[in-house]
């Protein structure tokens, strides 16, 4: 029995070593040692392993029911403080902080040297739990230095790797040197699972300082290093979900959310589940689903106070105040609540949710006719402007602003909401992606709202432009240094086309797709991580950073005898600078919505002609809504625009609003740009000198007959069809073109407009490829259904194939922003050509096309097929 005593012992804590580093072997160790019939310490370390083996498996209902019988079975009173303290460690885990803590600080009086140092720690990770972090910190650093005076690397580097994380959190460390330096130790120590959680919380910082694409490489990296070890880590979509929000990318957010509270409740972890729950809250709130902000909010709430959270409680008391002041509540209750909530969360750490709801505390103390409360507010969050990331100090700059705006101090409030977009512009500049730029756009949202409000009210209508650009489609006016050339992303496109084509040839033939949608999903998802992760910040297109608001006299110069229309939201109204001979007007459109709907009513008439056949009432359907958007859009404007070509910027939410279809548009040269100072910059180039690009997609016979009779048009083309028109063929072929025309089917994807399509020989060529280009084309006419649709993004960011053509450097793309049939189409396009060679600008020779196919007959559908195209850029 003694020799089998000694044995099991040994065994004991082989499984207590090998818990990290190899959980499942751990636990059948730990079997084995209670098989033998161990002594008490024997059997309860056995225990112990198993149920430490079993959280690191994240399966807590099994980690505690072994961790309370290594309490209950152990025999001296340190083997059973130090299973108390790894019980607590689980507790919190689980939730169950109150109890938590209190198994830890009974341990802490049976435990010396390392041991206690290992207690201290697990002591500090349930008042982090608790959201008592000053004193957590206390903990983790006394575990440090236990740990350096005990000799134990081990425990130095879970005390670091804690601290560490709980600073990035709070913002609270300038470095991640706790962070380096413990998963350099566990490294050494061959601990790959526990090197690899400090290595993902390193993405963390990055994340919590701003930078996402580094925070996204370290996930990435760290992702594939948790699929090799085969070890489930569900919390960490927290992490994930935490840096979705920091972009704002609330769409991804919201899927992250979701899948973190049914993954969470299936494990039965009761403490990430709370905030799981608060994320899903969070998520929605940003998405205007205040149905699921209140609900989420409340649930979790009420879990973290059964936890004994009261700081996370404050959090997600935050959410349902905001969700109910989103809903249009204004009483003093509601504002009571929200200071209180406000000043609980600067209490215990959380500044930037303090800083929102102490924003939104003003604007409702301002409505309540309480200006007083809501200088009081403001000046608070004024503070703000000074230190944070730029999100927060950008919010700091608002609150600033809307002190000085309620003091009349309008000039100063425009000053601050200027400073504040300008931080916003150096956050912008760090994302290298175009989706993050693009999506980074909600922050500025309300500065430039507030700054166009003041210049609408009280400025001249050059100041209501300067500030309709000043956050308008600003991710057009960066690119990479260098396009993303990653191999790894090369390789992804690839495989998405080849999976992308069996899709549609099983689709076409009946065959079961779900496999491959997984297969494309995963693909997809795999793109966007690289594409994001993509190094080199970005500069101007013109080399020298984000480009200022044009000023009038450029814009003079460079429109000669056009006019430029920019529409401005304007609450609910619709507004119009329009630009026409070196002077500057400002006109009321009329109720926002009113515009909206009618261009809603347009574009389904249009394309129920073209997909649904032509009919007299279609056709007086049709021109009865094109009047009334006409009339909405150009009627104040009328005179002033007379036979003038026309350059329109219109709001994001008109950007697919089929111009020439417009009785104002008809035969008149229009061309349509993201905001006036994109479309100043594409009038500037210089159009490259590389003989013309033709390119005939698959599955269109009437592509290859396009394309062969434009050849004989366009001597000195060269024509890409057959198997020859592959994604790496026209991509290469693009580059330094004068002219390119691709005839091939086109699909617009809403959800993600960069995964939009062409499809070529080698199946569907994405808008992320074209970002490859180094040489953009002169001009690029698209003849492809959807081809010129964009997403559009706060700040009226656009992204599609528009967008990366415009930002890459081309001066003019024509594209559809409705589905054409095939057949219709050539003739269009030889025309425009032909017109287009003779020396016409593309915009001109659009408009005398459509002009000329219109009134040659062929009905309705001949009228919308004509009305599909739209040249963008500067034409």
């Amino acid at each position: 029995m003694a020799d089998s005593t000694v044995s099991g012992a040994v065994t004991a804590q082989t499984a207590l070593d090998a818990v990290q580093r190899y959980p499942r072997e751990a636990i059948a160790i730990g079997r084995r040692v209670l098989a033998v019939g161990p002594d008490a310490d024997e059997r309860a370390a056995a225990e112990r392993a198993i149920g430490l083996a079993l959280r690191e498996l994240n399966d807590l209902p099994g980690a505690l029911r072994h961790l309370r019988r290594a309490v209950r079975v152990a025999g001296s009173p340190r083997v059973r403080a130090l299973a108390q303290m790894s019980l607590g460690y689980v507790l919190a885990n689980a939730g169950h902080t109150a109890a938590a803590l209190r198994a830890v600080t009974l341990a802490l009086p049976r435990l010396t040297g390392a041991d206690a140092g290992r207690a201290r720690m697990q002591r500090g990770v349930v008042l982090h739990y608790r959201g008592r972090f000053d004193e957590a910190v206390r903990e983790y650093g006394i575990a440090v230095e236990i740990a350096q005076r005990e000799g134990d690397p081990l425990l130095e580097a879970r005390a670091r790797n804690n601290r560490g994380l709980l600073n990035a959190h709070r913002g609270t460390s300038r470095d991640d040197d706790d962070l380096f330096r413990s998963a350099a130790i566990f490294s050494r120590l061959g601990l790959d699972l526990a090197a690899a959680d400090a290595r993902w919380n390193i993405g963390i910082a990055a994340g919590q300082r701003g930078d996402v694409a580094g925070a996204l490489r370290s996930f990435a990296t760290v992702g594939e290093e948790y699929r090799r070890l085969s070890v489930p880590r569900p919390a960490l979509l927290l992490d994930r979900f935490e840096l979705l929000l920091s972009v704002p990318l609330v769409d991804e957010a919201v899927e992250v959310a979701t899948s973190a509270v049914t993954e969470l409740r299936r494990r039965g972890m009761a403490s990430d589940l709370a905030e799981a729950l608060l994320a899903r809250a969070r998520a929605a709130l940003l998405a205007g689903d205040l149905d699921t902000a209140t609900g989420a909010a409340a649930s979790s709430r009420a879990r973290f106070r059964r936890q004994g959270r009261r700081t996370w409680a404050a959090f997600a008391r935050h959410v349902e105040l905001r969700a109910e002041h989103a809903r249009g509540t204004r009483s003093a209750a509601l504002l009571t609540a929200m200071v209180r909530t406000a000043e609980q969360l600067d209490a215990t750490g959380w500044p930037s949710p303090a800083l929102t709801t102490r924003i939104e505390a003003a604007r409702l103390a301002e409505a309540l006719g309480q200006p007083a409360r809501a200088a009081e507010l403001l000046a608070v969050a004024a503070r703000a402007h000074r230190r944070g990331t730029a999100p927060h100090r950008a919010q700091g700059w608002y609150a600033l602003a809307l002190r000085r705006r309620l003091d009349g101090d309008l000039r100063g409030a425009a000053g601050a909401l200027r400073r504040g977009l300008a931080v916003l512009d150096g956050h912008r500049a760090s994302l290298s992606a175009t989706e993050l730029r693009a999506h980074s756009g909600a922050y500025g949202q309300d500065l430039a709202a507030e700054g166009l409000d003041i210049a609408v009210r009280t400025g001249t209508p050059a100041q209501v432009l300067a500030w309709a650009e000043r956050w308008r489609a600003n991710a057009l006016r960066m690119r990479a240094v260098q396009p993303p050339q990653d191999p790894g992303l090369a390789t992804a496109l690839a495989e998405l086309r080849m999976v992308s084509t069996a899709l549609e040839d099983a689709l076409l033939a009946g065959h079961p797709v779900h496999t491959l949608r997984r297969s494309q999903g995963r693909l997809e998802q795999r793109i966007r991580e690289l594409a994001r992760t993509v190094d080199g910040g970005v500069r101007g297109v013109d080399g020298g950073g984000l480009v200022a608001p044009p000023a009038v006299r450029a814009l003079a110069a460079a429109l000669g005898h056009a006019v430029l229309l920019e529409l401005v939201a304007h609450g609910p109204r619709l507004r119009a600078v329009l630009v026409r001979g070196g002077r500057t007007s400002l006109h009321d459109l009329g109720p926002l919505d009113d515009a909206l709907n009618r261009a809603r009513l347009h574009r389904f008439g249009l394309r129920r002609l073209v997909t649904t056949g032509d009919s007299a009432s279609a056709r007086a359907g049709v021109a009865f809504a094109a009047a009334a958007l006409d009339q909405q859009l150009f009627g104040p404007v009328r005179r002033l625009l007379g036979d003038r070509p026309l350059v329109i910027v219109p709001i994001g939410a008109l950007h697919a609003v089929p111009w020439s279809g417009l009785p104002t548009c008809a035969g008149r040269p229009v061309t349509v740009a993201p905001s006036a100072t994109v479309w100043l910059r594409a009038a500037g180039r210089v159009v490259p000198a590389g003989p013309p690009v033709l390119v005939a997609g698959p599955r269109l016979p009437a592509a290859e007959t396009e394309v062969r009779q434009l050849g004989a048009a366009l001597p000195g083309s060269r024509p890409l069809t057959g198997p020859g028109a592959t994604a790496d063929a026209v991509t290469a072929a693009l580059n330094g073109t004068r002219l390119a025309h691709i005839a091939a089917h086109g699909t617009f994807r809403a959800d993600n407009p960069l995964f939009s399509t062409l499809e070529l020989a080698d199946g569907p060529l994405t808008a992320y490829e074209l970002e490859r280009l180094t040489r953009p084309p002169g001009c690029v006419v698209l003849s492809a259904c959807d081809s010129g649709l964009s997403g559009v993004r706060p700040g009226d960011e656009v992204m599609g194939f528009t967008a990366v053509l415009l930002a890459l450097g081309a001066r003019s793309l024509i594209a559809t922003v409705l589905p054409v049939p095939a057949g219709l189409t050539t003739a269009l396009m030889l025309d425009l050509h032909r017109r287009m060679r003779a020396g016409v600008p593309p915009a001109v020779a659009l408009a005398e096309a459509q002009r000329a196919f219109d009134t040659a007959g062929g009905g309705g559908a001949a009228h919308a097929t004509a009305a599909a195209f739209v040249c963008f850029g500067a034409g």
